[in-house]
C-alpha cells in the first residue's frame, strides 16, 4: 500500500495497531476522518485524550469507572452480597446487557494461563478473596470463558475460598466449551446465568 503523504501513512500504521483493524479498514477510518470538519476530528481527538486520561479502575471491583468507586458498586439498589467473577470488562459488559443480574462484579483481569506466562499473582484474586472475606458475600458467581484456562481459574479459586462460608456457582453450559462470553446472544448468556450450578457439579463433569 502506497501513500503519498507521511502523514496519512502514519495514522493509517496507527489505527491498524487496533485489534481486528486491517490496513484497509484504518485507510477507511482515516480517509472518513479526513473528509470530516477540522473542528469534530478535534473534538474525536480531545475524547479519546479524556478517557485515557481520566478514566479509572473502581478500586473494589476493577471495573471501569469515572471514580474511584463504579457505579455498579456504588448503586444501593444491587445486591452487594452476591459478586460475579469475570476475565474482562468486556464480560461486565456482555451480562449488564442481558439485565438479568442483580449484583456486583469483580473482574480478573485475565485467567489463569502458565503458557502464556499468566500465573494467580498477576489477577485480581486476592483482593476477591478480601471481599469475601469481609464484605459478607453469601454467593460468587463465575461467569469465567469454558476453556481449559477458565476452568483452571475457577478450580483454584475455589479451593482459596474452599474454608469460607459461600455459595459457589458458575454459569451453565448453554455457551459451548471454547466459547467466548462476550460473544454469546444475550438471551442464551441470561439463561446461563438463571440456570447457573453448584461449582462441585460443574468441575465434576468436567
Amino acid at each position: 500500500m502506497q501513500f503519498s503523504s507521511v502523514l496519512l501513512e502514519t495514522a493509517v500504521n496507527e489505527f491498524a495497531k487496533l485489534p481486528g483493524i486491517g490496513r484497509k479498514t484504518a485507510l477507511r477510518l482515516v480517509l472518513h476522518l479526513l473528509k470530516q470538519d477540522p473542528s469534530a476530528a478535534k473534538g474525536f481527538g480531545e475524547i479519546l485524550m479524556k478517557m485515557r486520561q481520566e478514566i479509572r479502575f473502581c478500586q473494589r471491583c476493577h471495573n471501569v469507572a469515572d471514580a474511584d468507586i463504579c457505579s455498579i458498586c456504588a448503586n444501593s439498589m444491587r445486591r452487594q452480597d452476591m459478586i460475579c467473577v469475570v476475565e474482562t470488562i468486556r464480560d461486565v459488559i456482555a451480562i449488564e446487557s442481558t439485565q438479568q443480574f442483580s449484583g456486583t462484579y469483580h473482574v480478573l483481569g485475565g485467567v489463569i494461563s502458565p503458557l502464556d506466562g499468566v500465573g494467580p499473582e498477576q489477577l485480581f484474586i486476592e483482593s476477591l478473596v478480601d471481599r469475601v472475606q469481609k464484605e459478607g458475600v453469601t454467593e460468587i458467581i463465575f461467569a469465567l470463558n469454558p476453556n481449559i484456562q477458565g476452568d483452571t481459574t475457577i478450580y483454584y479459586i475455589q479451593k482459596k475460598l474452599a474454608s469460607l462460608p459461600v455459595k459457589i456457582t458458575t454459569i451453565s453450559r448453554g455457551i459451548s466449551f471454547g466459547g467466548e462470553l462476550e460473544y454469546a446472544d444475550e438471551m442464551t448468556l441470561a439463561r446461563s446465568i438463571s440456570n447457573r450450578l453448584p461449582v462441585e457439579s460443574y468441575v465434576s463433569h468436567r
